[in-house]
């Protein structure tokens, strides 16, 4: 057996976060049990844990090489967490063993999944007589008893598994993909890439974590279906990215566009994330009096954006049918979800970038997009987007939610100067990406036409052809003041051929000329 993480990534803190990790040089089986218990209670949502046996810990990092464990010891180990999930925790819990080699030394591996039949209470003694059970929670990276205030919002927390980690009654373990569950532990550079191959679909789910119930009647968890089904929306209606574009008026305007994004979270995030990128980020040059040096600015920071669309994501209601939206005008983009964020959050705090959730909507769907590096978790995305806009020299990003946090939304105001090129642009609307500050320099150049300034802003991202052109504009064919339109940025040097050689190649296309 092999975990669905790269072990040597989880030994330095990199796959998961330290708190969610134990490590023990040797074989405590009362300690490890009231570690079990608190991960499968997993108070805040995060997971669930890690304890890994045969690892020396000092202030909570693994120290190696490992001690390591004996072979016929790691054998005995497993037979006892058998017999303490029967035996020594109430409801039975049942974690996942798998023995490992680093640098040349076995160690044992416990993954402890947030169980479904949270409360859990473990045995608070081995000793003779000893019958007496108690709850146990995380605090940070240490295992607590849990008492007073924490064992009755514990116990507030029954029959409340997250809704991605919760089974599908609806689907069957068939509708999982083999091909997206190998390809993603390729990804991750899982010791259960190779073995996968020729594992049973039902033994491959189960050991990933994404299928769940009895022996008899087992069922995909919801993560599972969201990650590794390529349909997802037959089973979540309206999970999907919704990218939407007003050109002239805003939102209050009766034009825009819309592109809907569907698919396995990761290739759904990835393909909106992209077609923003290619469509609607610009780059601006700003001229400075008295120096040479010209600044670069993006419209919206890329990273920013990225930042906005993975917290989104992550953090919406899956249960709740609203899409994620990405909403973009000439002097804004906002990336709204629904509902809103943990009540635990306010508003004042977010803002500053400091808000800490107490608890986590999407325990699982966290750690998949953490392992594929989508995301750091533990509340980092607000900082970075703060951060991102700052560097760009953009106006400060703006983040709200109502009083009963049933939306989140982000706005990130354009540049300044980006706003000025794009109310410069025709129609005074937004515009698509104008690279290197190219409309300035056609405006400049006094272009002779509207469809010449339309040629360069189609052009911006990237090269076409003529019937590329036509369809940018909108145009079903290309027109003679297309041509005209052409010829004349190639007499100014505005844009070039991408075969100069051959200037009436049928693949012939055209680009911005470097400045």
């Amino acid at each position: 057996m092999a975990l669905p993480i790269n072990i040597e990534s989880l030994l330095h803190g990199k796959a998961v976060e330290w708190e969610r990790l134990e490590f023990k040089a040797g074989w405590d089986p009362l300690a490890v049990l009231h570690t079990i218990c608190a991960f499968a209670n997993d108070f805040h949502n995060f997971g669930g844990g890690y304890i890994v046996l045969g690892v020396k810990e000092h202030n909570g990092r693994a120290v190696l090489p490992p001690v390591g464990l004996e072979p016929a010891q790691i054998d005995r180990i497993q037979k006892e967490l058998l017999n303490l999930g029967f035996n020594a925790i109430r409801p039975y819990y049942h974690p996942i063993a798998v023995p490992a080699e680093i640098d040349g030394r076995e160690i044992l591996v416990i993954w402890v999944l947030g169980g479904q039949t949270r409360p859990y209470k473990a045995r608070l003694t081995f000793a003779k007589g000893g019958k007496d059970y108690a709850y146990f929670i995380r605090k940070g990276s240490s295992t607590v008893r849990a008492k007073g205030a924490d064992e009755k919002e514990l116990l507030s927390l029954a029959a409340t598994v997250p809704f991605d980690d919760r089974i599908n009654q609806r689907a069957k373990v068939k509708d999982l993909s083999r091909e997206l569950m190998q390809d993603y532990l390729r990804q991750v550079g899982s010791d259960l890439a190779k073995p996968a191959r020729k594992l049973p679909l039902l033994k491959l789910g189960r050991q990933m974590g994404v299928i769940g119930g009895a022996e008899e009647a087992p069922f995909p968890l919801n993560v599972g279906l969201m990650m590794f089904n390529r349909e997802p929306h037959r089973f979540f209606p309206v999970m999907q990215i919704d990218v939407v574009w007003f050109p002239k008026e805003g939102p209050g305007g009766d034009q825009f566009s819309e592109k809907i994004f569907q698919g396995p979270l990761p290739r759904m995030t990835r393909d909106a994330l992209d077609y923003i990128k290619r469509n609607f980020i610009s780059e601006t040059v700003i001229k400075h009096s008295g120096r040479a040096e010209s600044t670069r600015v993006q419209n919206f920071p890329y990273d920013a954006i990225e930042e906005a669309v993975v917290n989104a994501v992550y953090h919406r209601g899956y249960d709740v049918r609203e899409p994620v939206e990405v909403r973009i005008s000439h002097d804004e983009l906002v990336v709204l979800s629904y509902p809103g964020p943990d009540r635990s959050v306010r508003l004042a705090q977010l803002r500053a970038g400091r808000a800490q959730p107490r608890r986590y909507r999407n325990r699982r769907i966290g750690e998949f997009l953490k392992e594929l590096e989508f995301t750091e978790g533990r509340s980092t995305g607000i900082p970075k987007i703060i951060r991102a806009m700052r560097k760009n020299g953009s106006p400060p990003a703006e983040f709200d939610f109502d009083e009963d946090h049933s939306y989140f939304s982000v706005r990130l105001p354009i540049h300044p100067a980006a706003l000025a090129v794009a109310e410069s642009a025709p129609g005074g609307g937004a515009t698509r990406p104008v690279s290197e500050g190219r409309l300035e320099s056609g405006l400049e150049s006094g272009l002779e036409s509207e469809t010449s300034r339309n040629v360069l802003l189609a052009l911006a991202a990237g090269p076409l052809g003529r019937s590329g052109i036509a369809e940018k504009l909108g145009h079903e064919r290309v027109s003679g003041a297309i041509n005209r339109a052409i010829k004349e940025l190639l007499a100014k040097g505005l844009i070039e051929y991408t075969l100069p050689e051959k200037p009436n190649s049928r693949l012939q296309k055209y680009r911005l000329a470097p400045r």
